[in-house]
């Protein structure tokens, strides 16, 4: 079973290769707030604190690759 969404998937793989919030906006033709609250979901779905905690407990689950 899969712990993201297909967006917020891509949103975090977008971000570990150092893309900005207004850059994955531009790219997915979303909004910047849109960007915040995917990422404020998938850090409050795995209970850590920042992007980079997220990103360490992606990796850790097997949910993204580096």
């Amino acid at each position: 079973m899969r712990l993201l969404t297909d967006r917020e998937r891509e949103i975090f793989l977008l971000l570990i290769d150092g893309m900005e919030t207004k850059e994955i906006s531009d790219f997915l033709f979303i909004s910047e707030k849109t960007v915040r609250n995917h990422v404020s979901n998938v850090i409050q779905k795995l209970g850590v604190k920042s992007r980079v905690g997220a990103v360490i407990e992606l990796v850790r689950l097997g949910e993204v690759n580096l």
